[in-house]
């Protein structure tokens, strides 16, 4: 996931041979497209799993695999750092496995576009904040529109408040996320601090998991589907995403990655039958608007 203004994902890996061939064929815009739809596929994919697996465990696959090959890639180096500097790669490995906790709670309760849309909330916000010019006002009121129309007002409403509200707990997470990534970035050599953060996070989230999951945790079928899991959202797209800002500007960028509601909404409806009304579409279309608003005023 990848704020509006900037691209918060601080991806590890570089690309090399084949790959970097393949990428070096198809237009950085492509790219861009690439990774939000490998990302919203594996929420798709994860969402699916909540059927045989508790939501707490699918997370623990997921952060568990993504921690693997980090681990492998940018092994973490902890010499020379003081203790202030271990503090902060925690802090962003704890707000990272609670934004996927209190995410994946919420796409359990949410249609998967929608969900995006609430939690895209929290980098719009870091990039309104980060502007403070006049016309950032609109965009805010662009945003609360959204959130209002997709609040369930009303007996008849089909969207749980509680969906709502773990949707904005992985905004808020997704905020300190952000600034948090920056953070940890200045002070750890290399990639090395995002790695140490997945460790950090797969710590966290772990007990969660184990008693949400208990022995399911080590079905083999399962285990393969949490190594999918983790490629499909975290290694596929941090690689091709930094190959896409190497040949782009980053504003072109955030403005692309504005479109990861739009995307999560078509991916729910193509994956998981997930049929939105016309008010719930106004509503991430206010969303996505207002995060390109704010992208290009940033």
């Amino acid at each position: 996931m990848t704020g509006p203004a900037e691209p918060y994902r601080n991806g590890p890996f570089r690309l090399g041979g084949v790959l970097r061939t393949a990428a070096d064929s198809i237009p950085p815009s492509g790219l861009v497209l690439l990774a939000i739809m490998s990302v919203q596929l594996g929420a798709g994919f994860a969402k699916d799993l909540f059927a045989v697996l508790a939501t707490p465990a699918v997370v623990l696959l997921r952060i568990g695999a993504g921690a693997l090959v980090l681990g492998l890639l940018a092994r973490p180096r902890l010499r020379g750092l003081s203790r202030a500097d271990l503090g902060v790669g925690a802090a962003f490995g704890v707000t990272l496995g609670l934004m996927n906790l209190s995410f994946y709670e919420a796409l359990a309760r949410l249609p998967l576009g929608i969900a995006v849309a609430v939690e895209f909330l929290g980098p719009l916000g870091v990039a309104v904040a980060a502007s403070r010019r006049r016309l950032d006002v609109l965009w805010v009121v662009l945003a609360a529109t959204g959130i209002a129309l997709l609040a369930p007002w009303g007996d008849s409403a089909r969207l749980s408040w509680a969906g709502i509200g773990f949707a904005l707990v992985s905004a808020l997470c997704w905020a300190g996320y952000i600034v948090l990534s920056a953070a940890t970035g200045r002070r750890f050599p290399g990639s090395t601090g995002v790695s140490f953060a997945m460790m950090v996070s797969l710590v966290f989230v772990a007990p969660f998991g184990v008693a949400a999951g208990g022995a399911d945790l080590l079905r083999p079928e399962l285990l393969l589907i949490g190594l999918g899991l983790g490629l499909l959202s975290s290694v596929i797209p941090y690689t091709i995403e930094l190959e896409a800002l190497r040949r782009m500007p980053k504003r072109v960028f955030g403005i692309l990655m504005s479109l990861e509601p739009a995307a999560a909404a078509l991916v729910g409806l193509v994956v998981l039958g997930e049929i939105l009304h016309l008010r719930e579409w106004a509503a991430i279309g206010c969303v996505v608007v207002a995060s390109v608003g704010a992208t290009r005023s940033s």
